[in-house]
């Protein structure tokens, strides 16, 4: 009995750890360039474009290169298709088993895509295209360690978690968007592979800065968050609402993006995805030739609209000399475009710094019009944060995300309850309007567009000794995506299960699932309820056979 339990320990706990450890360290590495090198590139397009500022003539120098650089991205598309979009739904449908990532192919295709976008002045992000450089490190760790498809998608999520983690040094964010947006659940294993992933990857950037003497950043310092009291609640009510109404006008207008850009068809699939992409690098270069504010992800963006707690003012550049509320609705305005642009042509870059820009310009300008109405100055990095949170929870509708990625972001807790009212008025927002996460939608978009379709089925599973899924409640197991067990037949007696039903040996599991390869559906719930030697076991054992069959040649 206690052998047994250690087997499980070690094959459950310990290796899916060290397995977590390994993607972490490699996610953490790939990703910590890939950021170094998206910052260096985000100051040069700013130079550029101030170059062609200053000299007019270059302008049309621009624009060519951008509808060059178009070209050559619809090329990349073309050959590695998991390179269109943001990179976040890509990495949900593989760790729910509905995408192939080909990491060999995929990680540098995204990686070099999305530095050119960046490159070329577009309002993009790279926390997005982490996550899912991240998820492709797991997906290769997994492959080159031969582990078995739940195994797999451990390290995909692990993988995704490290490199959000590492873009925003925001840990316990990059673990939470794993349960609420990847998986939309809690279990042990997920939480195993992605604090361990998540941890090396962290210790592994810090190792690295520390190497090349750079410090690490990541908090937004301008901000001095306050403690805002109960008679001042109305401005947050304000500020949840304006945030709130606003997420749900902005993914309307991104799913109307994406029904327009699909609609651009011809009869060459490289040419339709040119002439897409072709809109959003022109504006591109029409809004960075106005100000640099709409470039890149935002995160100097949103750092230029803190006020150090109401003692200065934002210190964003105006836009010909204006006004600063003039400016911040110009910029507002272009950066929703230029977001909805590049969401709906399926351009390689992240959105999600430039929905948390987005939040925080709406914010600015809800505390400037609060402090017309009375409200005291101090309290407009507050308001700015209840716009983020709340904008961002209902467009991804990832409430814990939100709240936590605040208190990560700025290292304060004084705001936590009024972010907290704030979100969850913005989740009500996207509930009651029937509103789903914009990366579902982006990733049905993704299905539709690979033609990749379920097909429904059904199996009749045993549970063996020893198996990963014996004595374990149906809730605490990585089944394949859209599985539902039906009934359990338990010493001839059927049971209908829930979630907390614990799995006994000799249990007979019907299923039904909708599944894109019913060959491989099968293999993933057999490697669930059979017994399965360690990874490192049984690669030694494969070596073994290997090698006494080169011998039996000889």
């Amino acid at each position: 009995m206690n052998k047994n339990i250690l087997s499980r320990l070690y094959r459950h706990g310990v290796q899916l750890m060290a397995v977590g450890i390994v993607t972490g360290i490699f996610s953490g590495i790939v990703v910590t360039f890939f950021n170094i090198a998206a910052d260096l590139f985000s100051k040069y397009s700013k130079d550029v474009y101030a170059l062609v500022r200053e000299n007019p003539a270059f302008v049309p120098l621009l624009f060519a290169a951008l509808a060059i650089i178009a070209f050559a991205i619809a090329t990349v598309s073309k050959f590695v298709p998991m390179v269109r979009g943001s990179g976040i739904p890509q990495t949900e449908g593989a760790a729910r088993g509905l995408l192939e990532l080909k990491w060999y192919k995929s990680l540098p295709a995204m990686a070099a895509s999305c530095l050119v976008c960046i490159l070329s002045g577009l309002t993009a992000g790279a926390e997005g295209p982490s996550m899912f450089i991240g998820a492709t490190c797991g997906d290769g760790t997994s492959k080159l360690l031969r582990c078995t498809d739940m195994e797999k998608r451990y390290q995909i999520t692990g993988g995704a978690c490290a490199g959000l983690a590492v873009a925003f040094n925001a840990p316990l964010t990059g673990i939470t968007f794993a349960f609420e947006e990847a998986h939309r659940r809690f279990t042990p294993a997920i939480f195993i592979c992605a604090f361990s992933s998540v941890l090396s990857a962290i210790i592994t950037r810090n190792a690295l800065y520390g190497w090349m003497n750079m410090p690490v950043e990541g908090t937004l310092s301008s901000f001095n968050l306050i403690q805002i009291p109960l008679k001042s609640y109305g401005f947050v009510a304000l500020a949840a609402v304006v945030s709130g109404i606003c997420g749900f006008g902005f993914y309307n207008l991104c799913l109307l993006s994406k029904k327009l850009f699909a609609k651009i068809q011809t009869k060459n699939a490289l040419t339709t995805t040119y002439l897409k992409l072709l809109f959003p690098f022109i504006f591109a270069g029409v809004f960075g030739l106005i100000t640099a504010s709409v470039m890149g992800g935002g995160h100097s963006f949103i750092e230029s609209l803190g006020t150090h707690g109401g003692t200065t003012q934002q210190s964003v550049a105006t836009i010909f000399s204006s006004p600063v509320v003039v400016t911040l609705i110009l910029v507002l305005v272009m950066r929703v475009i230029a977001t909805a642009l590049n969401l709906g042509a399926g351009v390689p870059c992240g959105i999600f710094i430039p929905m948390l820009a987005i939040g925080a310009c709406i914010g600015t300008l809800v505390a400037k019009l609060g402090v017309v109405w009375g409200m005291p100055a101090e309290y407009a990095d507050c308001i700015v944060m209840i716009c983020m949170a709340t904008f961002f929870a209902t467009i991804v509708k990832a409430p814990l995300t939100a709240i936590i990625m605040v208190v990560e972001l700025t290292w304060q807790f004084t705001l936590l309850v009024p972010v907290v009212l704030g979100v969850s008025f913005g989740y009500m927002v996207s509930e009651v309007c029937g509103a789903r996460s914009i990366y579902d939608e982006l990733l049905d978009s993704i299905l539709d567009e690979q033609h990749v379709h379920l097909t429904k089925q059904t199996y009749v599973a045993t549970v063996e000794d020893g198996s990963i899924a014996m004595h374990k409640p149906i809730r605490d197991v990585l089944w394949p995506s859209n599985l539902l067990i039906r009934s359990i037949k338990r010493d001839g007696v059927s049971i209908v299960p829930s979630s907390d039903t614990v799995l006994q040996v000799g249990d007979e599991l019907s299923i039904q699932a909708e599944c894109v390869d019913y060959d491989n559906f099968k293999v993933s719930v057999d490697e669930i309820v059979k017994p399965r030697k360690h990874l490192f076991s049984n690669k030694k054992h494969k070596s073994e056979s290997k090698k006494s069959d080169d011998s039996s040649i000889s």
